[in-house]
Protein backbone atom coordinates (compact mmCIF):
# COMPACT_ATOMS: atom_id res chain seq x y z
CA UNK A 1 0.00 0.00 0.00
CA UNK A 2 2.81 2.40 0.78
CA UNK A 3 5.95 0.28 0.55
CA UNK A 4 7.39 2.70 -2.02
CA UNK A 5 7.72 5.33 0.72
CA UNK A 6 10.50 3.32 2.37
CA UNK A 7 12.65 3.38 -0.78
CA UNK A 8 11.87 7.06 -1.27
CA UNK A 9 12.85 7.86 2.32
CA UNK A 10 16.12 5.94 1.95
CA UNK A 11 16.81 7.86 -1.27
CA UNK A 12 16.37 11.16 0.59
CA UNK A 13 18.80 10.08 3.32
CA UNK A 14 21.34 8.81 0.79
CA UNK A 15 21.07 12.09 -1.13
CA UNK A 16 22.01 13.99 2.03
CA UNK A 17 24.93 11.63 2.63
CA UNK A 18 26.04 12.04 -1.00
CA UNK A 19 26.03 15.83 -0.67
CA UNK A 20 28.21 15.65 2.44
CA UNK A 21 30.56 13.13 0.83
CA UNK A 22 30.90 15.20 -2.35
CA UNK A 23 31.84 18.28 -0.31
CA UNK A 24 34.39 16.21 1.58
CA UNK A 25 35.89 14.85 -1.65
CA UNK A 26 36.14 18.38 -3.10
CA UNK A 27 37.82 19.63 0.07
CA UNK A 28 40.36 16.79 -0.06
CA UNK A 29 41.14 17.59 -3.70
CA UNK A 30 41.51 21.35 -2.95
CA UNK A 31 43.86 20.82 -0.03
CA UNK A 32 45.84 18.15 -1.85
CA UNK A 33 45.75 15.98 1.25
CA UNK A 34 45.34 12.86 -0.84
CA UNK A 35 47.47 12.07 -3.87
CA UNK A 36 45.49 9.91 -6.30
CA UNK A 37 47.93 7.10 -7.12
CA UNK A 38 45.39 4.88 -8.80
CA UNK A 39 42.22 5.42 -10.72
CA UNK A 40 39.15 4.91 -8.58
CA UNK A 41 35.46 5.59 -8.64
CA UNK A 42 34.50 8.33 -6.15
CA UNK A 43 32.17 7.21 -3.38
CA UNK A 44 29.78 10.06 -4.21
CA UNK A 45 29.33 8.62 -7.71
CA UNK A 46 28.59 5.20 -6.21
CA UNK A 47 26.00 6.82 -3.95
CA UNK A 48 24.43 8.33 -7.08
CA UNK A 49 23.95 4.79 -8.42
CA UNK A 50 22.11 3.85 -5.23
CA UNK A 51 19.94 6.95 -5.43
CA UNK A 52 18.98 6.17 -9.03
CA UNK A 53 18.08 2.60 -8.10
CA UNK A 54 16.00 3.66 -5.09
CA UNK A 55 14.17 6.48 -6.85
CA UNK A 56 13.50 4.31 -9.90
CA UNK A 57 12.03 1.58 -7.74
CA UNK A 58 9.96 4.04 -5.74
CA UNK A 59 8.53 5.64 -8.89
CA UNK A 60 7.69 2.27 -10.39
CA UNK A 61 5.99 1.11 -7.19
CA UNK A 62 4.13 4.41 -6.79
CA UNK A 63 2.81 4.05 -10.33
CA UNK A 64 1.69 0.50 -9.57
CA UNK A 65 -0.11 1.67 -6.41
CA UNK A 66 -1.80 4.50 -8.32
CA UNK A 67 -2.84 2.00 -10.99
CA UNK A 68 -4.51 -0.19 -8.36
CA UNK A 69 -6.25 2.75 -6.69
CA UNK A 70 -4.27 2.62 -3.45
CA UNK A 71 -2.92 6.15 -3.95
CA UNK A 72 -5.31 8.96 -4.80
CA UNK A 73 -4.77 12.62 -5.72
CA UNK A 74 -6.97 13.79 -2.83
CA UNK A 75 -6.49 13.70 0.92
CA UNK A 76 -5.50 11.39 2.65
CA UNK A 77 -3.65 10.32 -0.56
CA UNK A 78 -3.17 6.77 0.73
CA UNK A 79 -6.50 4.97 0.84
CA UNK A 80 -5.28 2.84 3.73
CA UNK A 81 -5.11 5.91 5.97
CA UNK A 82 -8.88 6.35 6.00
CA UNK A 83 -9.36 3.51 8.50
CA UNK A 84 -7.29 2.66 11.61
CA UNK A 85 -7.26 -1.06 10.83
CA UNK A 86 -6.05 -0.49 7.28
CA UNK A 87 -3.45 1.97 8.55
CA UNK A 88 -1.93 -0.68 10.83
CA UNK A 89 -1.91 -3.11 7.90
CA UNK A 90 -0.19 -0.46 5.76
CA UNK A 91 2.47 0.18 8.42
CA UNK A 92 3.06 -3.57 8.72
CA UNK A 93 3.52 -3.79 4.93
CA UNK A 94 5.94 -0.87 5.00
CA UNK A 95 7.92 -2.52 7.82
CA UNK A 96 8.13 -5.90 6.11
CA UNK A 97 7.87 -5.53 2.33
CA UNK A 98 9.18 -1.97 2.03
CA UNK A 99 12.19 -2.50 4.25
CA UNK A 100 13.08 -5.82 2.61
CA UNK A 101 12.87 -4.29 -0.88
CA UNK A 102 15.02 -1.32 0.13
CA UNK A 103 17.52 -3.67 1.78
CA UNK A 104 17.67 -5.85 -1.33
CA UNK A 105 18.32 -2.79 -3.51
CA UNK A 106 21.12 -1.76 -1.16
CA UNK A 107 22.66 -5.26 -1.22
CA UNK A 108 22.59 -5.27 -5.03
CA UNK A 109 24.23 -1.83 -5.00
CA UNK A 110 27.00 -3.10 -2.70
CA UNK A 111 27.59 -5.94 -5.17
CA UNK A 112 27.74 -3.42 -8.02
CA UNK A 113 30.32 -1.37 -6.14
CA UNK A 114 32.50 -4.41 -5.44
CA UNK A 115 32.39 -5.49 -9.10
CA UNK A 116 33.11 -1.94 -10.31
CA UNK A 117 36.11 -1.65 -7.97
CA UNK A 118 37.49 -4.97 -9.21
CA UNK A 119 37.10 -3.88 -12.84
CA UNK A 120 38.90 -0.59 -12.14
CA UNK A 121 41.63 -2.41 -10.22
CA UNK A 122 42.09 -4.89 -13.08
CA UNK A 123 42.38 -2.08 -15.63
CA UNK A 124 44.95 -0.30 -13.40
CA UNK A 125 47.01 -3.48 -13.13
CA UNK A 126 46.83 -3.93 -16.89
CA UNK A 127 48.01 -0.34 -17.49
CA UNK A 128 50.93 -0.68 -15.08
CA UNK A 129 52.02 -3.99 -16.60
CA UNK A 130 51.90 -2.41 -20.11
CA UNK A 131 53.97 0.56 -18.89
CA UNK A 132 56.59 -1.73 -17.36
CA UNK A 133 56.95 -3.78 -20.52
Amino acid sequence: MACFLVSAAEAVVVTAVKTIEKKHEEKVIETGAEVPEKTRIPFSRKLSWLIYMLVGGAILLAFEHVWHGEVTPWFPFLTAMSDAEETSQMLHEMATVGVSMAALITVVWVGMCVVADRIVKRSDEKKTSENEA
